[in-house]
């Protein structure tokens, strides 16, 4: 197994997981009208979900997620709890 690399600069790898495609797809869109999207590759997954798997482009934000990220961005955000 490759080891993971982290996105280049300015981009984010998003992982969805959902019960159908339609659902994934539909998160998906919704992404891509905050974020300028690259990439994007699905998977079917172990239990029947599908996964999909997004490369977003966080320099570029638009619409909603301009707006949002210029009110929260703080200087030393770190991981969330559940993060490593």
């Amino acid at each position: 197994m490759e080891p993971q690399r982290p996105p280049s600069l300015g981009h984010a790898e998003v992982r969805i997981i959902a019960h159908t495609p339609e659902a994934a797809r539909a998160v998906a869109e919704a992404l891509r009208g905050c974020f300028a999207g690259a990439e994007q590759r699905s998977y079917p997954g172990l239990d029947g979900d599908t996964r999909l798997h997004l490369t977003v482009d966080t320099a570029a934000p638009a619409g909603p997620a301009r707006s949002w990220l210029d009110t929260s961005r703080s200087p030393g955000t770190g991981a969330h709890s559940d993060e490593t």
